[in-house]
C-alpha cells in the first residue's frame, strides 16, 4: 500500500537527487575559449565545496531541506592543431562525499553518499579567429573576436547502485553541444555560450520504488543553458571575472510518466579570480556562486580553490 508519507518521502529524496545533479552539471566557465598555442599542457587539482537549500515544488514543503557536496576534481588538459584550427581536450574525473538531510511529515531524512563520480570529457576547437599557433606565432597574434565550438560528454561512470534513489554516479550519459564567441577590447573580455545537453534513458533506476516492481525507466528532457562572463586582465596571467548562466528544462518522466514540476529555470551569479604564482608555471584560481532565482533543485553556494601545473611540450 503506497502511504502519502511514503510518495512525499520518496518526492523529498528525489528532490535532493536532482539537485545534485544541477550542481555538478551548471558550472560557471569563465574563458573556456581562451586561445593558447599548440601542444600546451596542464594539470589541475579543484576543491569545490556545495552547500546551501533544496528547491521543491509546491506540493512538497520541507522548508529545512539542505545538502553538502564537497568534491575533488583531477583535470587534464592539452591543445592541439585540428585541421589546421586551434583545439584543445580536457578530461576530469571527479570525487564527491554529499550529504543530504530534510523533515517529512514531521520525520527527519538523512542520507550520505561517497564515491567516483561520473568522468567528463571535453573536446573544444576554434571556428573563427584562432588559428592553431605555435609559441612564436602565439606571441604575435592579438584577440579579437572568437568563436569556437565544443562537446562536453558526461560519462556513465561513477558509483551507483540502482536500489537507492540517490548515487553519486547517474548510470547514463549526456551530451552538451555548445557555441561560444569571445571578444577583447584591450585589458577586458566578455564571453557568450550557448548550449544544449541531451540524456540518455537510466533503464535501471530506483529499483522496487514505492508503486512499481522491479527496475524502472527515468528519462529527461533536453536542457537548454546560457552563460555569460565579463574579464579583466590585471596583469598577463591575472585575471579576474563577474559570471553569470540561466538553464531551462530537463523535464523528468519515470516509466513513461512526466513530472512536470520537475523542470528547471534556474540561474547563478558569480566571481572568479586567477593568481599565477610569482614567475613559476603553477597558477591558482578562486570562484565563488551562488543561485539567484531557483525553480527546481539546489539552491547552493558554491566555492572553489584550484591549483594548476602547466607547460608546452608533446606528450612523450
Amino acid at each position: 500500500m503506497i502511504t502519502s508519507l511514503m510518495i512525499r518521502t520518496v518526492a523529498l529524496l528525489f528532490c535532493l537527487c536532482a539537485a545534485r545533479d544541477v550542481c555538478h552539471g551548471q558550472g560557471l566557465s569563465p574563458r573556456a575559449y581562451v586561445i593558447t598555442p599548440i601542444h600546451s599542457n596542464a594539470v589541475t587539482l579543484t576543491y569545490t565545496l556545495q552547500d546551501g537549500a533544496v528547491v521543491f515544488d509546491q506540493i512538497v514543503t520541507t522548508p529545512d531541506a539542505r545538502g553538502t557536496i564537497n568534491t575533488g576534481i583531477l583535470t587534464c588538459f592539452h591543445t592541439l592543431s585540428f585541421f589546421g584550427r586551434s583545439a584543445n581536450l580536457n578530461a576530469s574525473i571527479p570525487y564527491s562525499l554529499g550529504d543530504f538531510r530534510g523533515t517529512v511529515s514531521g520525520l527527519k531524512r538523512e542520507v550520505s553518499r561517497s564515491g567516483l563520480a561520473p568522468a567528463v570529457i571535453r573536446f573544444s576547437v576554434n571556428l573563427k579567429g584562432g588559428p592553431a599557433m605555435t609559441v612564436e606565432e602565439f606571441l604575435k597574434w592579438k584577440q579579437k573576436t572568437v568563436i569556437g565550438t565544443s562537446l562536453t560528454v558526461t560519462t556513465g561512470t561513477g558509483q551507483y547502485d540502482p536500489a537507492r534513489l540517490i548515487n553519486i554516479g547517474t548510470n547514463r550519459w549526456a551530451f552538451k553541444p555548445e557555441i561560444g564567441i569571445s571578444r577583447r577590447w584591450g585589458n577586458w573580455i566578455v564571453d557568450g555560450y550557448g548550449a544544449v545537453w541531451f540524456f540518455t534513458a537510466n533503464h535501471d533506476y530506483f529499483l522496487n520504488a514505492p508503486g512499481t516492481t522491479g527496475s524502472n525507466t527515468q528519462t529527461q528532457k533536453p536542457m537548454g543553458a546560457v552563460e555569460v562572463h565579463l574579464s579583466y586582465d590585471v596583469k598577463p596571467r591575472l585575471w579576474v571575472s563577474l559570471d553569470g548562466n540561466y538553464w531551462y528544462g530537463g523535464e523528468t518522466s519515470l516509466n513513461g510518466v512526466p513530472s512536470p514540476t520537475t523542470v528547471q529555470s534556474n540561474s547563478r551569479l558569480g566571481a572568479t579570480v586567477a593568481i599565477p604564482i610569482g614567475r613559476s608555471q603553477h597558477s591558482l584560481k578562486f570562484s565563488y556562486s551562488g543561485g539567484t532565482y531557483i525553480q527546481f533543485g539546489g539552491d547552493f553556494r558554491e566555492v572553489s580553490v584550484a591549483w594548476q601545473y602547466s607547460w608546452l611540450g608533446r606528450p612523450n
